[in-house]
C-alpha cells in the first residue's frame, strides 16, 4: 500500500495497543514510524530495474526479520518516554506495527515474500489498489479524533477508525470471490481455455474490477462492475508472446525471474529490435508500469541484455479515471487501448 496508508496503520496500531500508558502523540507517531520502515527498501539499488522490482517488499517485509528486530526498536521509544519502564508494552505496540505493514501489502497484488529466509516466494492476495481512500480514510479521521481529544474518548475513535478499514479489506476480498465466480462462468460460457486467472480491482475502488485470463499463446482480459445489470464479462484477446517467451526461457534471468514473480501473468512483445516483457498484473492493456528491455533482435537471433533497461509506459491518468468512473457506474464503455488506461495497482 502506500507510504499514507502504512503510515496511519501503524499510527492507528500504535494508539490501540499503548492506549492511556503514553500521550496520544507519542503513541501515533512511533507506530507510524514503525508502520513505514519496511518501505525503506525501495531505496536499495540491487543493480537492475527487474532485481529492484522482484526483490522490492523482500527481506524487509518477513515476518520473521521484522520480529528479530522489534526488540532493539523497542528500546528507543521505552527509553526516551518512559526511563525504560513499560518496555514490554512497547515491545509489542513496535512488532504489531512492523508486521501489520506487510500483512497490508498482501492484500495487494504486487507480492510480498513473508515468508523470508524460508522461502522468497511472494504471497499476493490482490484485493485491493495500492491507494484506496475507503481504506485510509476511517484511519485518518479516528486518528485525527483521538489526537484532538486525548486517551479515552480518542481511544475509542481510534479502535473505531481500525474496525472500518480492516472490514474494508474483508469486504474487498469478498467482492474479489464474488467477481471471481462471475469470471469462471463467463470464461466457461465463452469456450476460453484459461489456465490462470486474475481478479483484481481498478485504481482507487472496490467496485469495478479487471480480470485477466492467460491462455495458451495469449491472454484476455475483461471488466466487471458490482453494478453491472448482468454477470457477463466480455474479454478482450492479446498475444503473450510465446515464441518469444520460449527462446528467451533459460537464457535470460530477467524473463524468468519477471515470469517467477508475476506468478505466470506476463507477456512479452517486441518493439523494434527490443524484445520487452511485462508484468500484466500491474497496468491494464497497453499501459504496464512494470516492462523491462530484455532482449535485442539481431536477424533471426535473440541476443539477451546483460542489464534489463525499464521501459514501463504510463497512462493517460485523467482519460484512465473518466472511463473508470463511468465504467464502474454500470455503463458498457469499451476501455481506452491508446496509453489512457488503467493505473498501477502494486
Amino acid at each position: 500500500m502506500d507510504s499514507l496508508s502504512q503510515f496511519a496503520l501503524g499510527a492507528a496500531v500504535g494508539v490501540a495497543v499503548m492506549g492511556r500508558r503514553t500521550a496520544v502523540w507519542k503513541a501515533a507517531l512511533w507506530g507510524g514510524i514503525c508502520g513505514t520502515l519496511p518501505d525503506l527498501d525501495s531505496f536499495i539499488d540491487h543493480g537492475d530495474p527487474v532485481s529492484n522490482m522482484t526483490l522490492h517488499r523482500g527481506d524487509s517485509h518477513a515476518l520473521f526479520w521484522l520480529t528479530l528486530v522489534a526488540p532493539a526498536l523497542a528500546w528507543l521509544p521505552a527509553r526516551l518516554h518512559d526511563a525504560g519502564r513499560g518496555y514490554r508494552r512497547w515491545w509489542l505496540m513496535v512488532w504489531l506495527a512492523l508486521v501489520t505493514h506487510p500483512l497490508l501489502d498482501l492484500m495487494t497484488v504486487y507480492g510480498t515474500q513473508l515468508g523470508r529466509p524460508f522461502t522468497d516466494f511472494p504471497f499476493a492476495v490482490g484485493s485491493i489498489f495500492i491507494i484506496d481512500p475507503l481504506y485510509t480514510l476511517p484511519l485518518v479521521v479516528g486518528l485525527a479524533i483521538a489526537l484532538r481529544s486525548g486517551a479515552q474518548r480518542g481511544w475509542r475513535w481510534n479502535a473505531a477508525g481500525l474496525l472500518l478499514s480492516t472490514a474494508y479489506l474483508g469486504w474487498s476480498f469478498a467482492a474479489q470471490q464474488h467477481v471471481s465466480r462471475i469470471a469462471g462462468e463467463s470464461i466457461a460460457a465463452q469456450g476460453i481455455d484459461a489456465q490462470r486467472v486474475l481478479v483484481t480491482p481498478t485504481a482507487f475502488n472496490t467496485v469495478l474490477w479487471r480480470v485477466l485470463v492467460m491462455t495458451p499463446g495469449g491472454y484476455h482480459e475483461g471488466f466487471h462492475s458490482l453494478l453491472d445489470s448482468d454477470r457477463q464479462v466480455a474479454f478482450d484477446r492479446f498475444d503473450a508472446g510465446t515464441e518469444l517467451y520460449q527462446r528467451l526461457d533459460g537464457a535470460s534471468p530477467a524473463v524468468d525471474r519477471v515470469a517467477r514473480f508475476s506468478h505466470g501473468f506476463f507477456g512479452l512483445s517486441q518493439r523494434d529490435e527490443q524484445v520487452l516483457i511485462s508484468d500484466l498484473r500491474m497496468g491494464q492493456e497497453p499501459s504496464y508500469i512494470f516492462t523491462f528491455v530484455v532482449a535485442r533482435r539481431l536477424a533471426d537471433r535473440l541476443n539477451p541484455l546483460d542489464v534489463p533497461r525499464m521501459a514501463g509506459s504510463r497512462p493517460d491518468v485523467a482519460a484512465g479515471l473518466r472511463w473508470i468512473w463511468r465504467r464502474a457506474a454500470g455503463e458498457r464503455i469499451a476501455p481506452p487501448r491508446h496509453g489512457a488506461s488503467g493505473l498501477d495497482p502494486g
